[in-house]
């Protein structure tokens, strides 16, 4: 009947008994459709050998062949209801016998009125049911175990990944803690759900996933009361102890320093952020060797810088964790318990994360694939910087700048110095104490011309100095304050008056009274010439010949920069400089002993550059928070114009700015000379050089805007373009953003630099920067 077309004279007949037909097999498909759900029911509730046989029926009907029975039962519906159509329409055309009739009109009076829409809702609600069963048996699937590893081009490691897991799931109880328990699915679930190497399962009810609602912005104000941070830094270890006393002692000149910018930054919103601090190097896990020698005369630079930073943020008005142990980082980033190879699941709770190389290489281990996801929100403290050949891990290893503190593909900018000595990066620094008018006066009255303090805790810091130390004392009495527990030191000559290891605040008066502060040449850019010179002492230091460098000397081996530095303390030599600080060759004697006489001779006052004055880092780092919120890619088309008097071209004022911090009205494009790296090239000019800019000027016009004739231009990773060769008419831009450098030079080629201006005495800060 349902595959022969039949003749029209059994069409009005044939039309009602298709009804009853329809009406059987519907009545099968819905009953064996129920009992098949309540079989599933059965079979969930299963879970251990010795189940009833109820069970195994549900077994059995939730296998394949139950799934066949029901996709045919649907199928035949569906058959049934097309033809019943073609049926209708043919009766409606036939005149067949009375008898005909009848038969069909006692059919009809045995089909309830509407049985074909119903007939139609059966068999609609019977489909919709098999796709249900089917989404039921998947899931009953997964509950079991049994998943079928997807092969998707868009996600090609999904097996590898899958693999790995079957042999090493038990490596971190992370894994068991988002519920793999060593099936497929389970599997399969972690690497869909948890990370992101596998598709989406569709059984997998996606709408339970957590929604996270971003966190509201709220307006910072600035804080005069430091009770709260000292509370958070918290007591156990001598270094968190000294970090204390020095946010104490300085407290008065923060709270000054804050209701001064705070007036000046009256009319700007602020947003508060939330920021973690996890100070990596004073972790038990890294040794934490710096806390034992607090007391010892051991480096105290790092904490100092560390102590202003915490500070620094917190009269902000920001919202400041601080972590000094594995545990508190755990805790505060909401790491799951293991070994730290599962990524995060939730939002990053902190805006910024402040951190040092140690801190750095613990959230790698801790937070798994979430730090290269979340890495743009980390500031990284970094005493000698960090330039972009060593910091880009492909590059670094194929080029020979591979070291064991960079290659982590940050914008080199999210390193943050003691002083600002590379440009690629952010000057971060800290305070020195600054002197009222009383303290100004006094300090005039009681210097000393004859008394001269030398720069070295540390016994081994005084060996083959005898020479030079015996020129000095014959102009000047010579104090040390080096450490020693029962005997002098021999280092130390006899004519040298030891005070031993003093607290800050009995060094600040002794350097009150001193006309001269020497240095050894080592350590190197500490904070203590500084503090000297705000004292009103000259500070004396020794010129290196040649300069040290990675290549010659053991003290930079290994860490991530090329600088040459030429003097123990190049800040000092190239900002500050006379008469506040000579620079001299000690090994000759003639020279060191002219430099001593001049001294002698030289009356100052006591001096301190304002970016390491309290107000003058708030000014900065305020900056930095509210303005380094994105690191922009890219190379968006840019005009020059050439300035009047210069063979410098600037941004063209009559075209809009696009989003840039600093703003683009600071930009200066020069050609460097050959050989010349972009650092020393603006510095010539007076100017600093800006990386944020490269963006802006590696682009064609670049080079004819500075009538550069180039033969063709191509795109390539080298950390020295883009630059070009006037020789071989060569013209070269940079394919790969993170290796835009200030740093860096080459004999056969000129280098396209992006200069800017500054704000006299915050170098880090250009003049349109606030």
């Amino acid at each position: 009947i349902l595959t022969v077309d039949p003749p029209s004279s059994l069409l009005p007949c044939l039309n009602s008994l298709v009804f009853l037909l329809l009406i059987f097999v519907a009545g099968i498909g819905f009953f064996s459709l129920c009992f098949l759900m309540t079989s599933l029911g059965g079979q969930f509730s299963a879970k251990r050998p010795g189940d009833t046989p109820f069970t195994m029926r549900a077994e059995v009907l939730g296998g394949p062949e139950s799934r066949g029975v029901l996709r045919k039962i649907s199928d035949m519906l569906e058959v049934i209801m097309k033809r019943m159509d073609t049926l209708s329409k043919l009766g409606n055309t036939t005149t067949d016998s009375h008898r005909l009739d009848e038969l069909s009109s006692a059919l009809d009076r045995i089909q309830p009125i509407g049985l074909v829409e119903r007939i139609q809702a059966i068999a609609q609600n019977m489909s919709d049911m098999a796709v249900k069963v089917e989404q039921i048996l998947q899931l009953k699937d997964g509950a079991t175990g049994q998943c079928e590893v997807p092969k998707d081009p868009h996600y090609p490691d999904c097996p590898s990944k899958v693999d790995w897991m079957r042999a090493r799931w038990t490596s971190d109880p992370c894994y068991a803690f988002y519920g793999v328990d060593g099936s497929d699915c389970s599997f399969l679930i972690y690497l869909s759900e948890v990370e992101w190497f596998c598709p989406p399962l569709t059984w997998r009810n996606q709408t339970t996933t957590p929604t996270h609602k971003p966190f509201p912005k709220r307006q910072a104000a600035f804080r005069s009361d430091i009770g709260a941070l000292l509370e958070q830094v918290g007591t156990g270890k001598e270094s968190l102890s000294f970090m204390k006393r020095r946010m104490r002692r300085l407290a008065a000149q923060w709270a000054s320093a804050s209701r001064r910018l705070d007036d000046r930054l009256r009319s700007q919103w602020r947003e508060q952020k939330r920021i973690l601090v996890h100070v990596g190097f004073l972790t038990e896990e890294s040794g934490d060797v710096f806390s034992p020698k607090v007391l010892k005369g051991g480096p105290l630079g790092e904490m100092v810088q560390w102590a202003d930073i915490l500070t620094a943020l917190h009269i902000l008005g920001h919202n400041l964790k601080i972590s000094v142990s594995l545990k508190e980082l755990q805790g505060f980033l909401g790491v799951p318990p293991g070994r730290g190879s599962c990524p995060l699941t939730g939002p990053l709770p902190f805006d910024l994360i402040y951190t040092d190389y140690h801190g750095l290489q613990q959230m790698r281990q801790h937070m798994g694939l979430s730090l290269r996801k979340h890495k743009c929100h980390i500031r990284v403290i970094d005493t000698f910087g960090t330039e972009p050949a060593y910091n880009h891990e492909d590059y670094a290893t194929l080029h020979g700048y591979r070291t064991n503190w960079g290659y982590w593909n940050l914008n080199c900018r999210q390193y943050m110095t003691m002083f600002p000595h590379t440009p690629d990066n952010s000057f971060m620094g800290f305070v020195a104490e600054e002197l009222n008018d009383t303290e100004r006066l006094s300090i005039q009255r009681n210097k000393v011309d004859s008394m001269a303090v030398v720069y070295g805790k540390e016994a081994s810091m005084w060996k083959g100095k005898e020479r030079f130390l015996a020129i000095l004392h014959r102009y000047m009495d010579i104090h040390g304050t080096v450490y020693y527990e029962t005997q002098r030191p021999p280092e130390v000559p006899a004519f040298v008056k030891n005070h031993g290891l003093l607290p800050q605040q009995e060094l600040q008066q002794l350097l009150r009274k001193a006309k001269l502060f020497i240095g050894f040449g080592f350590p190197y850019e500490g904070p203590a010439p500084l503090e000297a010179i705000a004292n009103g002492c000259i500070f004396l230091q020794p010129k290196f010949k040649p300069s040290h460098s990675s290549l010659n000397h053991e003290f930079f081996r290994g860490k991530p920069t090329s600088r040459q530095v030429s003097s123990q303390h190049p800040y000092a030599e190239q900002y500050i400089g006379r008469p506040h600080v000579i620079t001299v060759d000690f090994n000759n004697s003639q020279e060191f002993e002219s430099a001593i006489r001049d001294i002698m001779r030289t009356k100052v006052e006591p001096y301190l550059p304002y970016e390491y004055t309290c107000e003058g880092m708030l000014e900065r780092v305020h900056a930095y928070i509210q303005n380094q919120v994105g690191f922009w890619p890219g190379s968006p088309p840019s005009p020059f114009v050439l300035l009047p008097n210069s063979s410098a071209l600037a941004w063209a004022s009559n075209i809009s700015n696009p989003p840039s911090w600093p703003p683009l009205s600071a930009l200066r494009l020069l050609a460097s000379l050959e050989g010349q790296s972009c650092i020393d090239a603006c510095q010539s000019a007076g100017l600093i050089c800006e990386p944020a800019f490269y963006r802006f000027i590696n682009i064609k016009e670049a080079f004819s805007g500075l009538e550069v004739q180039c033969e063709g231009v191509e795109a390539e990773i080298n950390h020295i373009f883009p630059a070009f060769s006037v020789e071989s008419s060569e013209c070269g831009l940079q394919k790969d953003p993170l290796l835009f450098s200030c740093a860096g030079a080459n004999t056969k080629y000129h280098r396209l630099c992006p200069c800017r201006d500054y704000r006299k005495g915050q170098v880090a800060l250009c003049r349109d920067c606030l």
